[in-house]
């Protein structure tokens, strides 16, 4: 029976690092240059452009890596770190910038153009707790078939919605026809009332 051949996933290298740079002379920069001027036995100043083997010499002597943060700079930028410790840094701040990003969400509200009052008013119950919850609301007449005659009737019944949003959203746009469906997407108003669980 023929052994299965494991294969090994190598992580991507995402930058740049020691012999991997290519331009001949770099910029310096970081937050450990007293350090690095020890290893190189002169000032070091942030910002200064150098050989890149000086660089790589200085890296050896302290155990670390010479990064290329800025590939497409002239010369590029580089920092000597802990590459290890440099991608579990940017890591962690790609995972906070992106925890502080709002995430925009939108729920859908589908209505025929003979909805009646009281299926009406029970999805304008719920587009309002969503609004009422931070979400933008898309609300949309499908037409089947022969009904896209109606389309005056969808059009009226989307602005009756509009109408009774006021006071929780405003709507991005007027109505408009997107194939068979007429649309109209309502975004919460920032003084919109507090929910139930908010109030609490």
């Amino acid at each position: 029976m023929a052994r299965r051949i494991r294969r090994v996933h190598k992580p991507k290298v995402h930058f740049n690092i020691n012999q991997r740079i290519r331009a001949a002379r770099v910029r310096l920069v970081g937050e450990n240059l007293d350090e690095i001027s020890e290893a190189a036995g002169r000032t070091i100043e942030p910002g200064v452009i150098h050989n890149l083997k000086d660089l790589l010499a200085w890296s050896r002597e302290l155990d670390l890596d010479v990064v290329e943060i800025s590939p497409n700079a002239d010369p590029p930028v580089v920092r000597i770190i802990d590459y290890n410790k440099f991608l579990y840094e940017k890591k962690k701040k790609d995972k906070e910038l992106k925890a502080k990003t709002v995430k925009t969400v939108i729920k859908e509200i589908r209505f025929g153009p003979n909805t009646d009052d009281h299926d009406f008013n029970f999805k304008l119950n719920h587009a309002k707790k969503f609004l009422e919850e931070g979400a933008k609301v898309k609300a949309y007449v499908h037409f089947r078939g022969r009904t896209i005659v109606f389309k005056d009737r969808g059009q009226l019944l989307l602005l009756r919605f509009l109408k009774e949003l006021e006071e929780y959203g405003a709507a991005e746009q007027l109505p408009k026809m997107e194939g068979r469906r007429m649309i109209v997407i309502v975004q919460p108003k920032k003084g919109a009332k507090k929910s139930k669980k908010e109030k609490e």
